[in-house]
């Protein structure tokens, strides 16, 4: 039996796999619509929830470095490379918050609706005028206590490496004196080599990716996490600063076991 075949899930695997994922979806959708309404603590028990489950739908582990269970603190911007759909429920699985992500989600069948109502923030990545009142929802969102995300890169990658990140955002933890929580995430096979079968990059569509992930014999997410960045104590740091600290220690850890750096290869991204 050669590698390829190793690292390959049986068809009825792989099908069982996405019938699982749609009965979450129906479970997830009718969940998500009763949280109009709660408070910060229920809503991110429906998206710790919301992000475990979906993983175990596709039979997909995860490992977490970094970052002490049950030590979750309220009102943080948690920043990470972007890979693909599932680094969203990654996220939520470890660390719950709402997500900032482009307009055009919004009007995805089912995943639309699943993010408005887990309080998604929907921008227009092609507006600069969407920044400052973005900055200011976000901004408002962590004084209440709430965790915001969002993927500076403001593209995903293969994964192999890292593309520049934007500054902008990082004003709102600036603004609202908010500590900066930066994560790496990796993927893995079954070989525990990284692969790049995740990837939402280049013409990958949603229902591509989603059979390429569903195919793999066996799938790890790995996530490091970053000492929290706490604006209070190095209030000289400014949006450009902030983001350079967040953005070496992503890199750092995403080039650590990377194929990009043996084979000197940089694949580019695609807005999402």
């Amino acid at each position: 039996m050669n590698e390829m075949s190793v690292n390959k899930a049986p068809i009825f695997i792989r099908l069982t796999r996405i019938s699982r994922l749609a009965v979450w979806l129906v479970k997830t959708c009718r969940n998500l619509s009763r949280l109009n309404g709660c408070n910060e603590m229920q809503r991110n028990e429906a998206l710790l929830h919301l992000g475990r489950s979906a993983l175990t739908a596709l039979d997909i582990r995860i490992e977490s470095s970094g970052l002490k269970e049950g030590l979750v603190e309220s009102g943080v911007l948690v920043v990470s490379n972007h890979v693909s759909w599932l680094d969203i429920f990654a996220m939520s699985a470890v660390y719950p918050s709402s997500f900032i992500a482009k307009k055009e989600i919004s009007s995805w069948p089912v995943f639309g609706k699943m993010g408005r109502n887990a309080g998604t923030i929907f921008i227009n990545r092609n507006s600069r005028k969407d920044v400052e009142p973005i900055n200011q929802a976000i901004t408002a969102a962590l004084k209440n206590g709430q965790n915001v995300s969002f993927f500076p890169e403001a593209k995903t990658s293969s994964g192999e490496t890292v593309l520049p990140f934007k500054a902008a955002l990082f004003q709102s933890a600036i603004d609202a004196s908010a500590p900066v929580q930066a994560v790496a995430l990796r993927y893995y096979d079954c070989s525990g080599r990284r692969t790049a079968e995740p990837s939402y990059a280049g013409k990958a569509n949603l229902f591509a990716t989603l059979w390429r992930i569903v195919s793999l014999n066996e799938l790890t997410v790995k996530m490091d996490f970053a000492p929290l960045i706490h604006t209070l104590e190095n209030n000289g740091l400014d949006r450009y600063e902030l983001k350079d600290l967040a953005e070496n220690f992503v890199q750092q850890k995403v080039l650590e076991d990377s194929p990009a750096v043996e084979n000197g290869n940089n694949r580019l991204g695609v807005n999402i």
